[in-house]
Protein backbone atom coordinates (compact mmCIF):
# COMPACT_ATOMS: atom_id res chain seq x y z
CA UNK A 1 0.00 0.00 0.00
CA UNK A 2 1.45 3.37 -0.97
CA UNK A 3 1.76 6.29 1.45
CA UNK A 4 -1.09 8.28 -0.11
CA UNK A 5 -3.51 5.43 0.54
CA UNK A 6 -2.24 5.14 4.11
CA UNK A 7 -2.83 8.86 4.65
CA UNK A 8 -6.37 8.58 3.28
CA UNK A 9 -7.07 5.61 5.57
CA UNK A 10 -5.69 7.56 8.52
CA UNK A 11 -7.95 10.51 7.63
CA UNK A 12 -10.95 8.21 7.57
CA UNK A 13 -10.03 6.55 10.85
CA UNK A 14 -9.49 9.95 12.51
CA UNK A 15 -12.71 11.27 10.94
CA UNK A 16 -10.81 14.22 9.44
CA UNK A 17 -11.48 15.36 5.88
CA UNK A 18 -8.65 15.98 3.45
CA UNK A 19 -9.53 19.69 3.44
CA UNK A 20 -9.43 19.82 7.25
CA UNK A 21 -6.10 18.00 7.35
CA UNK A 22 -4.67 20.45 4.81
CA UNK A 23 -5.91 23.35 6.96
CA UNK A 24 -4.31 21.85 10.08
CA UNK A 25 -1.04 21.55 8.16
CA UNK A 26 -1.21 25.17 6.98
CA UNK A 27 -1.74 24.17 3.35
CA UNK A 28 -4.49 24.67 0.81
CA UNK A 29 -6.59 21.63 0.02
CA UNK A 30 -5.50 21.89 -3.63
CA UNK A 31 -1.80 21.91 -2.77
CA UNK A 32 -2.20 19.03 -0.32
CA UNK A 33 -4.24 17.07 -2.87
CA UNK A 34 -1.42 17.47 -5.39
CA UNK A 35 1.08 16.13 -2.87
CA UNK A 36 -1.17 13.15 -2.24
CA UNK A 37 -1.18 12.44 -5.99
CA UNK A 38 2.61 12.40 -6.13
CA UNK A 39 3.00 10.62 -2.79
CA UNK A 40 6.21 12.52 -2.08
CA UNK A 41 6.43 13.09 1.66
CA UNK A 42 9.49 13.24 3.89
CA UNK A 43 9.60 11.52 7.24
CA UNK A 44 9.13 14.94 8.86
CA UNK A 45 6.04 15.55 6.69
CA UNK A 46 4.56 12.23 7.77
CA UNK A 47 5.22 13.02 11.42
CA UNK A 48 3.40 16.36 11.02
CA UNK A 49 0.48 14.65 9.28
CA UNK A 50 0.26 12.09 12.07
CA UNK A 51 0.31 14.81 14.73
CA UNK A 52 -2.44 16.71 12.90
CA UNK A 53 -4.52 13.50 12.93
CA UNK A 54 -3.83 12.79 16.60
CA UNK A 55 -1.63 9.83 15.76
CA UNK A 56 2.01 8.85 15.77
CA UNK A 57 3.96 7.97 12.61
CA UNK A 58 6.53 5.25 13.20
CA UNK A 59 9.02 4.24 10.53
CA UNK A 60 12.09 2.20 11.32
CA UNK A 61 14.05 -0.97 10.65
CA UNK A 62 13.73 -3.54 13.43
CA UNK A 63 16.29 -6.32 13.76
CA UNK A 64 15.72 -9.74 15.35
CA UNK A 65 17.54 -8.62 18.53
CA UNK A 66 15.05 -5.77 18.95
CA UNK A 67 17.36 -3.03 17.67
CA UNK A 68 15.40 -0.27 15.92
CA UNK A 69 17.00 2.08 13.45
Amino acid sequence: MDISKKIKLAETFAEVSEAELARRLGSSSQAFGQRLKTGKFSSADLEQIAKALGAQYVSYFEFPDGTKI
